[in-house]
């Protein structure tokens, strides 16, 4: 029998302690080498919505800049695998796998972009995957940002992560 899928309902309270900081207050990485090494995965989610007309250029290829969703997949992996350079406390971790989707949503002009992180390793890799979602977003506002500067950023999420001590956490639906 399998234990069900924890949802965000099971979150601790926002008073638990939190674990970037010492009995001083003061931050620090966490220690991870009495953990397990396991497979461990995360997948996150973001929107970048924009005018009509600029998801046109992106879905017909013909931007200034080029493909646009070709090179936001490389700058997503890329964010993947620098995520410890850019967030201060985050472990160096031996990313394995990387996967990075792009969904054009005609409803409402916006391009939604999935991201999944694994590692056999002691922490996790929800960081990891929100900081591709986030850098393959930036990319697109980038490269097309000459057409429409009031592209909007919204909904980056964690979708799920499983592995480590705390097992599965799947995000409760969001319409």
């Amino acid at each position: 029998m399998t234990t069900p899928a924890k949802t965000s309902s099971d979150a601790t309270s926002p008073s638990a302690e939190l674990t970037h900081f010492d009995a001083a207050g003061q931050a620090h990485m966490v220690d991870v080498s009495a953990k397990n090494e396991t497979h461990r995965v995360a997948r996150a989610e973001g929107e970048i919505r924009m005018l009509p007309a600029t998801l046109a250029l992106i879905r017909s290829g013909s931007a200034k800049k080029g493909d646009v969703l070709g090179v936001a997949r490389i700058a997503a992996i890329q964010g993947a695998k620098r995520t410890s350079d850019l967030i201060p406390l985050c472990h160096p971790l031996p990313i394995t796998r990387v996967a990075v989707e792009f969904e054009i949503i005609e409803s409402h002009a916006a391009v939604r972009c999935t991201a999944q992180v694994e590692t056999l390793g002691r922490t996790g890799v929800e960081m990891e995957a929100l900081t591709a979602v986030q850098v393959g977003l930036l990319t697109i506002y980038d490269m097309c940002k000459a057409a429409d500067r009031g592209m909007v950023i919204d909904g980056v999420r964690v979708l799920e992560k499983r592995g480590g001590k705390s097992g599965e956490w799947v995000a409760p639906f969001r319409a």
